[in-house]
């Protein structure tokens, strides 16, 4: 399971996709052995009281959604992933046009981290650490 998500400074912002990724991720890992159905739960409880408080949600936009089409389609990206790299973009933009600093495109998925980086992002795979 993938968490995308973009970090600027302290900040967290998610795809407003997010949210049904990570449930659905947690929910489809409890029909197999690797996490049982109760701690599923508590897992799906604990993130939707931290999706409220803890992460920012970036809402869809027409333009994301028109640049999420571009990027699928240049770097063979999966739809969501697409999405998530658009939202990516699109905010590091918005820093730029604002003179904040560029935010970290935190993924552990290798092909969408190699598009991001293309496409000028600083990307961090969380599978690098310990």
């Amino acid at each position: 399971m993938a968490f995308y998500y973009v970090r600027l400074n302290n900040d967290v912002l998610i795809a407003a996709i997010t949210g049904v990724e990570i449930i659905a991720a947690i929910t489809r890992r409890s029909r197999g052995p690797s996490i049982s159905t109760t701690d599923a739960t508590a897992v799906c409880i604990q993130f939707r009281s931290d999706l409220q408080s803890d992460y920012q949600v970036v809402e869809f936009t027409e333009s994301i959604i028109n640049s999420a089409m571009t990027l699928a389609e240049t770097y063979a990206l999966r739809g969501y992933d697409a999405v998530q790299l658009a939202t990516g973009c699109a905010i590091d933009a918005l820093c730029t046009a604002n003179s904040l600093p560029p935010v970290t495109f935190v993924s552990a998925d290798n092909e969408l981290n190699a598009a991001a980086a293309s496409e000028g992002l600083i990307v961090e795979n969380p599978n690098n650490y310990p």
